[in-house]
């Protein structure tokens, strides 16, 4: 669910419908390279796996089975601090570099422990959310508490906010000097996740982030706000290239991705559709999503004429205007 009555969730996928593609044909399109390359790691295409809290809710070995098939798909799994499994447990299964997403505690103890745990674990990137200090009205995660409330709570770190929690845990006092914060207690590339406005991609540059996540929480922080593709342009124009800009909201197939692209993503994340692939086959539905939006990826840019993702830009949208 996201929250409210879901404005955003469906506006994330309304707003991606609306873009239309250019074709082009009599192009060379015989090979087509989807690699990118993030925080200085060479990735075999775009497609990454967002963080989303308390995997056993639909397979019961959780974030490893999802790990599995991350690894089977040549993806990089983003990691949520609310996981059911520990980190180290995870990070043995992964094949692909494993990114964890962190929710800073009130207490900067906790939140300093839990970086410098998964640093030591083998974690390749810190994907902080930065786009709920508060938690807005979940209408239904509410209704079914109870049942959710049964599940194992996450141990990443010290027993945290487990998916159901208010945000009661969290710091509302997150600002820009935490940066430096961060870069005191981990080597790590700090990636600041929830950015919309192009005002606060300028800050995060100028804060020393190594790269932000154009993300509105999967509609899940604040119902009506706009759609990550409506907000990218914006963000991706005013980064200018400074560093990445990854997007997540509403990707379900490969055009979807090579939209995202077009407007100035580095890479996508997606959510909802492998915790879909995770519930019905484990870690081969993982792996098997990632791969139709690879694939469909590939066709895509075959049908557009373009061969590899340098070439992807906004040519390849239908004009708005003609």
């Amino acid at each position: 669910s996201g929250c409210a009555v879901d404005l955003t969730v469906h506006w994330n996928r309304e707003a991606l419908a609306r873009l239309r593609l250019e074709s082009r044909v009599m192009v060379d399109v015989e090979k087509i390279d989807t690699r990118t390359t993030l925080l200085g790691h060479e990735m075999a295409h775009p497609i990454l796996l967002a963080p989303t809290a308390s995997h056993m809710l639909v397979h019961p070995e959780g974030e490893v089975a999802t790990a599995r098939g991350a690894g089977a798909a040549a993806a990089t799994m983003v990691l949520s601090m609310n996981a059911n499994r520990a980190v180290e447990e995870v990070i043995a299964a992964a094949t692909q570099p494993l990114w964890f997403q962190l929710y800073v505690s009130r207490d900067r103890d906790i939140a300093k422990e839990a970086i410098q745990r998964v640093e030591a674990a083998g974690c390749k990137a810190l994907c902080v959310t930065v786009d709920q200090p508060v938690i807005y009205a979940r209408d239904r995660v509410s209704r079914q508490g109870d049942a959710v409330r049964s599940l194992p709570l996450p141990n990443v770190a010290r027993p945290v906010a487990g998916a159901t929690a208010t945000s009661g845990g969290r710091t509302r006092s997150l600002t820009w000097k935490d940066l430096e914060w961060f870069r005191s207690v981990t080597k790590l590339p700090v990636v600041l996740k929830g950015v919309l406005h192009p005002d606060d991609a300028e800050q995060a540059v100028k804060a020393g982030a190594d790269g932000i996540v154009v993300s509105n929480h999967g509609g899940r922080a604040l119902d009506g706000v706009a759609a990550t593709i409506d907000a990218l342009p914006r963000v991706a124009d005013r980064v200018g290239g400074r560093i990445p800009v990854l997007m997540d909201g509403g990707i379900r197939r490969g055009t979807d991705v090579l939209r995202a692209l077009a407007r100035g993503a580095n890479a996508v994340l997606i959510g909802r559709p492998y915790l879909y692939g995770l519930a019905v086959n484990g870690r081969e539905g993982v792996r098997h999503i990632v791969q139709i939006l690879r694939t469909e990826l590939e066709t895509a840019m075959a049908l557009t004429g373009r061969t590899s993702l340098k070439q992807i830009d906004r040519s390849v949208l239908w004009p708005d205007k003609p």
